[in-house]
């Protein structure tokens, strides 16, 4: 029997409340069917998230600027590796509780439109091509390519959703039919069509005036009727009530459910499916409609191999989990995340530096390693940690400053220690930025009355006081980024000897930036998102109009464009034809390098990309 017919025989034998108790993402036990309890609710956006111990990669947008699928498929098999060790272990107690299962709600493959929103570090950037391809091979290594499927991944959020945070359970976004097959949907499809992905989950925001979990146009027409789409919907956690609190298309969560579950939503986040059955009693709902959105719930379950004893991914060992060969995994895609922004010939630093000044809130700050959605790593490096464990001579570390917030009094404690560790020093390495408490999703980072969304591209005061001050002392100054998101650097573009950004990089992430400080490694991350100037430049936020947004249609100049990253080598690039490309690297370092096709009419457009090794002296030639 086919995994769906099992599950039809199965729903088959269910009384109708107990089909709608199995549509809450925390579905009951039916004992007299042996159906165990199952929480569907699990996340593994950069590595198996709040299940304690894993291997906690870099943030998505870092990875993202590795431009490396091959690498990413790697790590999503880490990732899902540990999450079947996790499970194996779970389920012997009986049943699985709330993140202890095998469906992930991951990848976030939303664009990345504006700086602004906060929770577009969980993104692969503002590229659709970039992002479909990514989340595509994030999406495989998640579910493999057996007779079972080793998880479920989750694209979301469908569709159209990129803030405001403070107003996601009421903004309709108003979007022409152009935006939204070319830039908005364009992800979802390619991951449909090349990756086969389990769930998709409905975002909290109408879009041009209906809600995307209870859409007839999203989902019915365009999900499952032109992408073609197999799988279930899972709705975002509240969603559902949102439809008639926040967005007032109904007035009952009876009738909100109906609309959700009768436009092809499945499964709920939240509460609001306890009122199936008064929806049915009100002929809102028919039993047939139910009993499929049930089957399609129950083929995954059978098809993740929940109630087989052959599943080849049972004898996956706990130890698995943060083993040395994940471990060296993740110090790689680190190396490969940090992108080189500017560089006057300081670094790789020279063996002559004997004393070094670590100065900045990031340097030592471990929430910057794990951003958001993570896991819990068993030993966090730092940049100071890592230049610590590496660096042969002498390290004078100062905090200099909090992240964000200003005493007002800038002379005292600590600020002058970090203007005498400058000062002591024969080169400075200034580590600043942001954290995940500054930008992220509505509850998680908070920011005023904008939520977790940043109100500017501007570091924080604070920051600005300490930066200036210490540029005044003249020193050689390694400027290092911290962020999941563009900041305006031109100051630093302008005065520093070297700028680095450094995306949410992961527990490893102060190896890796130490490795590529010290000429161990090449950098060849490049930017998955534009760095522009001011937020002057920008339209309104909640403008959804792709009008003079992103690459593809900004009008201005940007400090850093789309794509842009150095490296230690001198790698020529040779365009024999549009799809034919020689490389030289004419510089004395190996170093990886990303290489990108693009399109420049009717304006610039991403077709393809490859990374390859090239060594010093060495010639390549690629083909698209």
């Amino acid at each position: 029997m086919t995994f769906l017919e099992r599950a039809k025989e199965l729903v088959s034998k269910m009384t109708i409340e107990e089909k709608m108790a199995q549509m809450r993402y925390d579905a009951p036990a039916i004992p007299r069917l042996g159906v165990p309890a199952y929480n569907w609710w699990n996340e593994c956006l950069h590595g198996v998230a709040r299940q304690g111990c894993a291997t906690v990669f870099p943030q998505a947008i870092g990875m993202a600027a590795s431009f490396n699928t091959d690498l990413m498929y790697k790590v999503a098999t880490a990732i899902s590796d540990e999450a079947r060790a996790k499970y194996n272990e779970f389920k012997k107690f009986g049943s699985t509780e709330l993140y202890q299962g095998l469906t992930y709600w991951s990848p976030n493959i939303n664009i990345f439109r504006d700086p602004r929103w906060g929770r577009g570090h969980e993104t692969y950037g503002e590229d659709p091509l970039l992002t479909g391809k990514m989340g595509t091979a994030f999406i495989k290594g998640l579910q493999g390519e057996g007779k079972y499927r080793k998880l479920d991944a989750t694209i979301k959020h469908y569709a159209v959703h990129s803030g405001p945070e403070s107003e996601r359970h009421s903004f309709d976004a108003v979007v022409s039919k152009k935006d939204l097959y070319e830039t908005y949907l364009s992800a979802f499809k390619y991951c449909i069509d090349n990756a086969d992905p389990s769930a998709v989950m409905g975002a909290y925001n109408r879009v041009n005036g209906e809600a995307c979990c209870a859409s007839k146009t999203l989902l019915g027409d365009i999900l499952y009727g032109e992408l073609g789409f197999k799988g279930y919907v899972v709705s975002d956690c509240g969603a559902i009530a949102d439809i008639n609190r926040g967005h007032h298309i109904t007035d009952t969560e009876a009738e909100s459910a109906a609309l959700a579950v009768n436009n092809g939503c499945q499964l709920n986040c939240g509460d609001a499916y306890l009122s199936l059955y008064e929806a049915y009693e009100m002929d809102l709902i028919t039993e047939e409609t139910i009993t499929k959105a049930v089957e399609k719930l129950f083929e995954a379950r059978f098809r993740l191999g929940m109630f087989d004893t052959d599943c080849e991914y049972d004898n996956i060992p706990y130890d698995v989990v943060e083993c040395e060969e994940h471990l060296e995994l993740n110090r790689q895609m680190a190396r490969e995340s940090v992108v080189l922004l500017k560089n006057n010939g300081i670094l790789p630093l020279s063996k002559d530096v004997k004393t070094i000044a670590v100065i900045g809130p990031n340097a030592d700050d471990r929430t910057v390693l794990h951003a958001n959605y993570n896991g819990t790593p068993s030993r966090y490096v730092t940049i100071l940690n890592g230049l610590q464990d590496a660096f042969d001579g002498k390290i004078i570390y100062a905090k200099g400053c909090h992240t964000f917030h200003d005493d007002g009094n800038w002379s005292g404690f600590p600020n002058r220690e970090a203007v005498i560790a400058a000062q002591k020093a024969d080169v400075v390495i200034l580590c600043m930025g942001l954290n995940p408490s500054m930008e992220g999703e509505e509850g998680d980072a908070f920011n005023g009355d904008v939520a977790g969304d940043k109100r500017d591209l501007e570091l924080p005061i604070t920051q600005k006081k300490l930066y200036n001050e210490i540029m005044k002392l003249g020193k050689p100054t390694i400027f290092i980024n911290v962020s999941g998101s563009a900041i305006a650097l031109c100051d630093q573009d302008k005065q520093c000897d070297a700028v680095i950004q450094c995306f949410y990089p992961g527990a490893e992430g102060g190896r890796a930036v130490t490795d590529i400080l010290l000429g161990k490694c090449s950098p060849s991350g490049r930017l998955p998102v534009t760095f522009y100037r001011s937020t002057e430049d920008l339209p309104p936020f909640r403008d959804y109009s792709m009008e003079n947004r992103t690459y593809k249609f900004f009008k201005g100049k940007p400090l850093y464009p789309f794509g842009y990253g150095l490296t230690y080598g001198d790698v020529k690039e040779n365009w024999i034809n549009e799809s034919t490309v020689e490389l030289s690297n004419e510089g004395k370092m190996d170093t990886d390098y990303a290489v990108l096709q693009f399109k420049y009419e009717p304006h610039p457009e991403l077709l393809d990309f490859k990374k390859v090794h090239i060594k010093a002296g060495e010639r390549l030639t690629v083909e698209f």
